[in-house]
């Protein structure tokens, strides 16, 4: 088993990896930019090194500062988490060449998972379902029009590279063909360098249903059972449940197996999910598979057990599976809320300090957060503040436990979307069960819709909370922080580590 570990990442998934090294004997090693010198994860480390300034492209996505610190530190392995460099297949492989260990799959599998028509041509081969579509890249307008009048309108544009929601576009006729070409490539090649596109079958009310896989070295697979993440805005998860409210033992095995045979089809190993859409008639197709840890991951330890990030070290550490799929069993429900700083009438990220911070507790209730009360939420990174789980014997017990939980949750400051999580869950609909990929769109009431009676109370309670927090000291001020940089901060804490800029 290692001994020390890098985590090449930040925020509430690096204080999520940093736990699980502390709770296997193992010191963990954070990395940080310029404004996260006084980020949760770097005080929770046994040991950080400051890696460049604030642009992620100036610190966290240079491969050669990852690697420099970790050999410096005598790491072993890297952690990637999931975001930044997480499924670049390059960064893998320039792990291993630096003689450590990638916990996570090996690089040829990130690559052709990243790659989303070579990802449909090895479903297909391996008799996993797809949504009808072209198995490879169209060109030019003529031949689109052709093949998305053969599979039939309204179809789904999509970036080959992509992911994210990024080179997206759904065409409704012929008319529209051309400028969501035109808009799907140029995404495309802004955001990941490919300008390829594909067509596909567009599924009008899908629910997005994803299946965890865990898999070893020694060619071991078994399947976690499903994630419902069909509460979505602008093609980004904020709400997601385990297990799905409509999916029976049978499609849940049905599900398993094709999710096991897509990671066979790349020879996978290590923690990963397979994402399908599931229509109307509950007929399941491949959508995706991402090659790293999900976001969502908690509510699947709640209902199986297990430690994801704890079997990810064991797998990359060449250890088998200690647990074959008939020792799987799901019990109970649970639910993740995405709490982000940002908007919520807009969805626009909002950034500044945080004043008052108080986490919910109590019976079934789980935070996974990376700030405290004084973090500052940066223009530079996402402004996801914490993921809020919440655990019942069954549905109802998770909702209602989600509702107190949210209601307990104190965040002055900075906007922050709790108030849209508590709509959602008060929603019939939602609490029917009946979910798809536009829930909100189609339900969500947003703010600038309610009464002039509720944006008074809204206005009244937040003049009374300035009020109260003017002139209020921080939990932490970068004053007093400063007195204790460097090594003596963590001197003070009983660590060795180190803030050596790379």
């Amino acid at each position: 088993m290692f001994k020390k570990i890098l985590i090449a990442n930040r925020g509430e998934i690096a204080v999520r990896v940093i736990r699980a090294c502390r709770d296997m004997g193992i010191k963990s090693v954070a990395i940080f930019s310029d404004a996260d010198k006084y980020a949760q994860h770097v005080r929770l480390a046994d040991e950080a090194y400051n890696v460049g300034p604030a642009p992620s492209a100036q610190s966290y996505l240079v491969v050669e500062k990852i690697i420099d610190a970790a050999k410096q530190s005598g790491a072993e392995a890297v952690h990637p988490g999931y975001g930044f460099l997480a499924e670049n297949a390059g960064f893998a492989a320039e792990v291993a060449r630096a003689g450590l260990e990638f916990i996570g799959p090996p690089p040829e599998a990130i690559e052709m998972m990243g790659d989303k028509m070579a990802a449909r041509r090895a479903m297909i081969d391996s008799g996993v379902p797809v949504v009808p579509g072209t198995e490879k890249p169209v060109k030019g307008e003529e031949k689109s029009i052709e093949i998305a009048k053969d599979v039939g309108f309204p179809v789904m544009i999509k970036a080959a590279a992509g992911g994210g929601g990024k080179g997206m576009r759904v065409v409704k006729s012929v008319d529209e063909i051309k400028s969501a070409l035109r808009g799907a490539a140029s995404e495309a090649k802004s955001a990941f360098g490919d300008d390829r596109i594909y067509i596909e079958k567009y599924l009008p009310q899908p629910r997005h249903i994803e299946i965890q896989i865990l898999a070893d070295k020694h060619g071991n697979y078994i399947y976690l059972g499903e994630r419902e993440c069909s509460i979505q805005r602008r093609h980004q998860k904020v709400i997601e449940e385990a297990p799905s409210p409509v999916v029976d033992s049978k499609m849940r095995q049905q599900m398993g197996e094709a999710a096991v045979a897509a990671a066979k089809a790349c020879n996978y190993f290590n923690a990963g999910t397979v994402e399908f859409l599931v229509d109307k008639d509950m007929k399941f197709y491949f959508l995706e598979m991402n090659t790293r840890l999900q976001v969502e991951h908690p509510i699947t330890e709640m209902i199986t057990g297990l430690d994801l990030a704890v079997e990810q070290i064991k797998i990359a550490a060449g250890e088998k599976l200690a647990l074959k799929q008939d020792d799987i069993k799901i019990s109970g429900h649970a639910i993740e809320c995405r709490v982000y700083a940002e908007d919520p009438v807009d969805f626009l990220p909002a950034t500044g300090t945080i004043r008052n911070y108080r986490e919910p507790a109590g019976p079934g209730v789980r935070i996974d957060s990376g700030v405290y009360g004084g973090a500052e939420i940066s223009v530079y990174y996402d402004p996801l503040i914490s993921k809020l789980v919440t655990y019942g014997k069954d549905r109802s017990q998770a909702i209602a436990r989600m509702e107190r939980a949210l209601a307990e949750y104190l965040i002055t400051g900075v906007t922050t979307n709790l108030s849209f999580h508590m709509k959602l869950l008060e929603h019939p609909e939602f609490l029917k069960g009946n979910l798809s990929t536009h829930f909100i769109e189609e339900h969500y009431k947003k703010p600038d819709e309610l009464s002039n009676e509720h944006h008074l109370a809204i206005a009244v309670a937040a003049a009374l909370d300035d009020f109260k927090n003017k002139n209020k000291a921080l939990s932490f001020k970068k004053g007093d922080l400063k007195k204790t940089d460097g090594n003596n901060n963590w001197k003070m804490s009983g660590r060795p580590g180190v803030t050596k800029a790379l």
